[in-house]
């Protein structure tokens, strides 16, 4: 269950005039509890899609749907940032996930910068909706 949500593409552009998605969710729970889902493979999946496992910085991670990347920034309970491709064929994009505590719950705001791809960059918006509320889901 989550408490809030905003999602949509920022009117500013990002890096070559990419558009830049900007998503964010207050989840009921504390810090704690979501960054601990987050780093299990049940978080990581709900984030990224199935068969997905994140680990530290410098470590890649890749899903059943071909997305794939690496970890570039790991600062726990705080922010995690990691390159995505769509598929193999896919430039490279940037995801920054941060959570900060709103109360008794988390907020989780996702950026993902330098889509290239305008069709990838509108489905984009609810895809990360709809994983920031299976994280919202699946933590304790």
């Amino acid at each position: 269950m989550t408490t809030a949500t905003e999602s949509g593409e920022v009117p500013t552009e990002g890096a070559k005039g990419a558009p830049v998605i900007e998503v964010s969710r207050v989840v009921p729970f504390p810090i704690d509890k979501v960054w601990q889902l987050l780093t299990t493979s049940a978080g990581a999946e709900a984030l990224l899609g199935k068969g997905a496992k994140l680990g530290t910085k410098g470590e890649p991670w890749h899903s059943a749907d071909g997305s794939y990347g690496v970890m570039r920034s790991y600062h726990p309970m705080e922010q995690m940032r990691l390159t995505w491709h769509a598929d193999k064929h896919a430039p490279t994009t940037l995801i920054d996930l941060r959570l900060t505590s709103e109360g008794a719950g988390t907020r989780l705001e996702l950026r993902h910068e330098r889509l290239d791809d305008v069709a990838l960059g509108q489905k984009l918006p609810q895809h990360w909706d709809d994983a920031l509320d299976r994280i919202g889901r699946s933590a304790p």
